[in-house]
């Protein structure tokens, strides 16, 4: 069985499409391939500067033919509906068969299709895929049509077994497949030629061409390792310039240098970002004082210097690089020495920060309000709530990070430092940021995990008081991660905040922020004395009818918490927590503590894993389903009310309702107490009795008393679960 390399040789490719380009390119050659009938044993794809491969084993040697029958019309139909099966079939009238059906004769349809030489399915496969070739960004050149991320140059398509190669016939754009590849542009220059894919890496290795990009990553990163340790320093991981690197250079050479004595005092931040993001250079790491001292750059030759030249240029360019960040940090610090970082405060006044919400001062005081409302959970101190809310988001208004936006918060802890500002205050600047990412981990210092849960519920309660909020795939405001970031720092932290009380606030800061005149809205942002609240009372007396303003923040509050709840779901889906259970307990109202919820849910499920909660569910919805008909019949019945005592006649009627009179008040108790555990163990105990009583005894009794009673015990013993949980939401 032959194997099929295919190579597109091109102008450099941009590093970051190279990854998706192989996957593409695998996908949409392989899927051709198999819905035309043409398998393989395995694929593999590559991608580099230049080039992009693909190799797949197994092939036979044509495609199997086959037959296909496909049944049209009644033979009398009209003769629009048999022309239309026929160009469907692509048959003539005289090519059909007439076969007896049941409602008369039907026209069928025999295709039969020979099968087809492999290399015709395989030119078939390589031009519909270089023409359809999915590029984020795609050029023409020349006189052709084509479309390509860079200048297509070479096409190499070959069938090959142990014995011979074989160049699949095909031409795109006067391009014509053949057997010839190029290796390093400078150490290698010039066409090979190729019989086989084992050949090809062995060509390309000696011709200074690393194919697999995992190898050039694992290359560049042991190099860069091992330059660092023979220098005494550490090798600054940064998996995303790995990547990007190894699809830069096709043949990595790793070179190291000096970074000059005068930028040594930069943050290391600051060097760090600046060499990656304009230089593409690894930081190298002194382990004794945390200093970056040296740079280790990837070029992409073996110099006949030893790469000296290279990296004097470099140094050259990497100076005038740091001269300007060390501009930047030092006009940061003159205005933080004579100014403070009030300067930026005010500064951030005139900031948009969106057009219906108002300013980045605006969502700091935002942040302040909802941080003091949060701190008496987390026992952050008020003093140093007020102090960092108002400086935790200055760092945007810097040069620094005007010039390098992923530096916000780390300058904010430099600045807050450079201030004299508390190490905690300092801190919080960078860490209220976190949770970026799912892997990232969560503030746990009082006072970073309050403004950093402020920030998150800041942004949502103010989009959803706009009506700005996630739908479908669209979420430009990134407003499901803010959630889920507020979630796990809630549930990490073990943090009892009620949630509605601080959400309803945040929208109604947002409602007077955007609707209440300019003066009170101002008042209200700068401080929350009970005085101002006064002038915020006033306020609406005067310009909203109050009730409708407070049922309008009730209702979005309400709304949003909904919203994460179905967050919660997602943060908790990893942990095995099932998400209708999730629901049963939010279902109840009131359940805004997340850490309670939480802690109810794991119950719950935990009763649900046991035979007792699983034949107890089972019984919930077979007493639930009998009072739900019986309600149907009577809308008017009062099967809420207590059921009697003295009307329970049977021995397991009596079991059951001195089971439920038990149970439920140290349900009640257990909740109360907050033992959820407890309460999952009572709830346990009513399986036996639950089991006894529906094999025992009939509900609906010849006598209307005895009927009714046993309705309101059933509804009791709802009722009393219930209080745990909504098992009507819970799924079998």
């Amino acid at each position: 069985m032959p194997d099929l390399l295919i190579e597109l040789f091109s102008e450099e490719i941009p590093a970051r499409m190279q990854a998706r380009a192989a996957a593409d390119l695998r996908r949409l050659v392989t899927d051709h391939m198999v819905e035309a009938g043409l398998t393989y044993a395995a694929a593999q794809a590559f991608a580099g500067p230049r080039r992009l491969t693909l190799a797949l084993t197994g092939l036979p040697e044509q495609t199997m033919a086959t037959r296909e029958e496909r049944k049209g019309p009644r033979a009398d139909a009209p003769d629009k509906a048999i022309e239309g099966f026929l160009r469907s079939t692509g048959l003539t009238r005289d090519r059909l068969e007439v076969r007896a059906d049941k409602k008369g004769d039907v026209l069928f349809a025999v295709i039969d299709r020979p099968g087809r030489p492999a290399a015709d399915v395989v030119a078939e496969a390589v031009e519909t895929a270089v023409r359809g070739f999915p590029w984020p960004k795609s050029m023409r050149w020349g006189s052709g049509t084509l479309r390509w991320v860079r200048p297509l140059r070479r096409i190499l398509c070959l069938l090959h077994d142990e014995t011979e190669s074989t160049v699949v016939p095909l031409s795109i754009e006067g391009i014509a497949a053949g057997d010839l590849t190029e290796g390093h542009r400078v150490h290698a220059p010039g066409p090979f030629q190729v019989r086989s894919f084992d050949h090809y890496a062995e060509v390309l290795a000696g011709a200074h061409v690393v194919l697999d990009p995992e190898a050039r990553k694992s290359r560049i990163h042991n190099d860069a390792t091992q330059a660092a340790f023979a220098l005494g320093l550490d090798l600054i991981e940064d998996p995303a310039l790995l990547d990007e690197v190894a699809g830069l250079v096709e043949w990595p050479v790793v070179l190291t240098g000096p970074i000059e004595e005068r930028f040594l005092a930069l943050p290391p931040e600051v060097l760090q970002t600046s060499m990656r993001e304009h230089q593409k250079f690894f930081s190298l790491r002194n382990p004794a004082t945390g200093r970056i001292e040296r740079f280790a750059t990837v070029a992409n030759l073996e110099a006949p210097d030893g790469g000296a030249t290279i990296l004097a240029g470099n140094q050259r360019v990497l100076a005038a690089r740091l001269a300007d960040a060390a501009f930047f940090w030092e006009n940061d610090l003159r205005v933080v020495r004579d100014r403070g970082l009030e300067a930026w405060e005010i500064a951030l006044g005139r900031v948009t920060f969106h057009e219906k919400i108002g300013t980045l001062r605006n969502r700091m005081y935002s942040i302040e309000r909802l941080a003091l409302s949060a701190a008496d959970s987390t026992a952050a101190p008020k003093d140093q709530v007020r102090k960092a809310a108002h400086i935790v988001k200055t760092d945007l208004a810097s040069e620094m990070v005007y010039e390098f936006p992923e530096l916000q918060g780390v300058m904010g802890r430099h600045y807050a430092t450079a201030a004299g500002l508390d190490a905690a205050v300092a801190e919080a600047c960078e860490t209220h940021y976190l949770p970026i990412r799912p892997g990232d981990p969560v503030p746990n210092e009082p006072l970073a995990m309050t403004l950093a849960l402020a920030d998150r519920l800041s942004m949502l309660t103010a989009f959803w008081a706009i009506d700005e909020r996630p739908t479908g795939s669209g979420d430009p405001f990134a407003l499901r991660r803010a959630a889920l970031g507020a979630i796990r720092i809630l549930l990490e932290n073990g943090v009892r905040l009620p949630l509605l009380p601080t959400l309803a606030e945040g929208v109604m800061d947002q409602f007077l922020a955007s609707g209440v005149p300019a003066r009170i809205a101002a008042d209200v942002a700068q401080t929350v004395a009970p005085e101002k609240r006064a002038k915020v009372d006033q306020a609406l007396d005067r310009d909203f009818p109050r009730a409708e303003v407070r049922a309008a923040v009730r209702m979005i509050a309400t709304d949003l918490l909904g919203f994460f709840a179905d967050r919660l779901k997602v943060a908790l889906r990893d942990q095995g927590i099932r998400h209708d259970v999730i629901q049963a307990c939010f279902d109840l109202g009131g359940q805004d503590d997340l850490v309670l919820l939480v802690a109810r849910v794991r119950a719950v499920q935990d009763l649900l894993a046991t035979d007792d909660g699983a034949n107890l569910l089972v019984a919930y919805r077979r007493a639930a389903n009998i009072v739900a008909a019986e309600r149907r019949k009577e809308p008017d019945g009062d099967f809420a009310a207590e059921p009697d005592a003295a009307l329970a006649v049977e021995p397991a009627e009596r079991a059951l309702f001195d089971a439920v009179a038990a149970v439920a008040p140290r349900i009640e108790t257990a909740l109360a107490a907050e033992d959820f555990a407890a309460a999952a163990a009572a709830m346990a105990e009513l399986r036996a009795p639950v089991d006894t009583f529906f094999d025992l005894v009939t509900v609906n009794a010849s006598d209307p008393a005895q009927r009714l009673n046993r309705l309101r015990l059933l509804s009791a013993l709802s009722r009393a679960m219930d209080r745990v949980a909504l098992w009507s939401a819970i799924e079998g």
